[in-house]
């Protein structure tokens, strides 16, 4: 059967229906990274609250249907713009310490301004500082002047390219993040973005080596079972099973396993997480 493990999708937007078929569909762990939630956030107490649920809600919900999840977490680049918002920077540190964060994320562009330049230069310190990787959000705007900005930043940090997870690449962004040398992620959505016949076209010019394939399935219009779908193609377009484990299972325990955090053996906690349970009028 094919495992897999989707290195970033958004659970907090999907239904346990979503849980049910992705196991199904063979995956078996994931990585939720913070990030926006559509409505912009008003003070800092919003992101605590939100990543208490990342910590504790989420897994539990996981866990129910034998996937395990982990998270990355962070101040996102969209709301780096809003001094509301900017205070969490100084809670991060006692929230990184703990077991289930496998890399600071989802940091980087979003419009590519000043304020997104000390948000991103100040959480690679954190990571730095913490010993975890970072997965960084490419801007979906001016996709190639991004990266390179991104790319400066990291050169200029204290973590090295090979502990960078760079997200949302394209074929126009592609060669330049692989010869940084950082890990190169790909989200696979059903319109915009990459396609399954696009990232498998990828992977026959550049390789599987630091390659990871994501659904970012959030609330918008995604799909939870892209990996899948990925993973099919590839079979069918020739390359091997050994191939396709590699980019939907190895490479991101790979990467994630940097934070020396990562573990994969799920045990459901039980019916109820602090007296709530996913099943409705009853434990």
């Amino acid at each position: 059967m094919m495992r897999i493990f989707d290195p970033h999708i958004h659970m907090t937007s999907r239904t346990t229906d979503d849980y049910e078929a992705m196991y199904a569909a063979g995956v078996r762990a994931v990585v939720e990274p913070a990030f926006w939630l559509g409505q912009p956030r008003t003070s800092p107490a919003s992101f605590l609250d939100y990543f208490d649920s990342l910590l504790g809600w989420e897994p539990f919900r996981a866990a129910q249907y034998g996937i395990a999840h982990h998270c990355t977490l962070a101040l996102n680049p969209k709301e780096a713009n809003d001094p509301r918002c900017t205070p969490v920077l100084d809670a991060l540190p006692r929230y990184l310490v703990k077991d289930n964060v496998v890399a600071v994320g989802e940091i980087g562009y979003d419009s590519m301004t000043p304020a997104e330049d000390t948000a991103l230069a100040a959480q690679l310190q954190l990571a730095a500082d913490h010993g975890l990787p970072a997965m960084v959000h490419t801007p979906h705007r001016d996709k190639l002047a991004g990266l390179r900005r991104t790319l400066d930043v990291v050169r200029e940090s204290a973590l090295p390219a090979d502990r960078v997870l760079v997200d949302h690449l394209n074929e126009t962004t592609v060669k330049e993040a692989k010869d940084s040398g950082a890990w190169l992620g790909f989200s696979v959505y059903p319109d915009t973005k990459m396609d399954e016949t696009r990232m498998v076209a990828l992977l026959r010019e550049y390789g599987a080596e630091r390659v990871l394939v994501n659904s970012a399935a959030d609330w918008g219009r995604s799909d939870p079972l892209k990996t899948r779908k990925v993973g099919d193609l590839m079979l069918a377009e020739g390359f091997t099973e050994d191939e396709v484990d590699r980019v939907l299972w190895r490479n991101p325990v790979a990467f994630y396993g940097l934070s020396g955090r990562l573990e994969l053996d799920v045990t459901p906690s039980g019916a109820t997480h602090e007296g709530n349970s996913i099943l409705r009028g009853g434990a």
